[in-house]
């Protein structure tokens, strides 16, 4: 267990800045299911940085401002959320009192695989964790909540996955971009690495 996390921090250590995504169909903050058969198409994006990489003005922000909340992550550690502005968060992993990794959103979610325990952040700046289920692509695989994933590698470190609703119809696309991307679609969160690790959860 001592080995497994000290390979998780220097995972976390060593993410970078931002991830692209473009994903029709989903929007934070849980949309109704009529959203999830196409009514409503709406392009949204997603990043997350890391402590390192985190603006200077968003560092600078978040050490003057007190958390608004602390949160204990799926594998212990812990996540302090800071309200930034609207809909702009940042959320500090804090794991035996070193910043592991920093996410932020700044009108869209961010994601991360942190060696097997995913993390989105929402435009609410709500936190969702969760460990395991992840899919390796290139591949296609069954998400929860009735998705289905298109997971395809266009790149080095460039992996793309197709959302695709029931028929097959495409309601998204996910693109992890050197960096991993994350969304809360509709309520099932999902997480794509730019190693072409895919999971979601519910």
């Amino acid at each position: 267990m001592t080995t497994r996390r000290t390979v998780r921090s220097a995972a976390l250590a060593a993410v970078v800045a931002a991830a692209a995504l473009s994903l029709t169909g989903f929007q934070s903050g849980g949309a109704s299911g009529a959203d999830r058969d196409g009514a409503g198409v709406r392009t949204v994006a997603a990043h997350h940085v890391t402590a390192s990489t985190a603006s200077t003005a968003s560092s600078a922000s978040a050490r003057k401002a007190s958390p608004v909340r602390t949160q204990k992550l799926a594998d212990g550690s812990k996540a302090e959320i800071y309200e930034l502005g609207a809909q702009h968060y940042l959320a500090k992993i804090i794991s035996r009192g070193d910043v592991l990794a920093t996410l932020e959103t700044n009108d869209r979610d961010a994601g991360l695989d942190a060696n097997d325990m995913f993390v989105v952040l929402t435009l609410d700046g709500q936190v969702h964790s969760w460990m395991g289920g992840g899919h390796q692509g290139p591949g296609t695989f069954k998400l929860a909540g009735g998705w289905t994933a298109k997971v395809t590698k266009v790149g080095e470190l460039r992996y793309r996955a197709q959302i695709l609703g029931h028929g097959g119809a495409v309601y998204g696309t996910l693109e992890a971009n050197e960096q991993d991307a994350g969304v809360d679609a509709n309520g099932v969160y999902i997480v794509l690495s730019a190693g072409g690790v895919i999971s979601a959860h519910m």
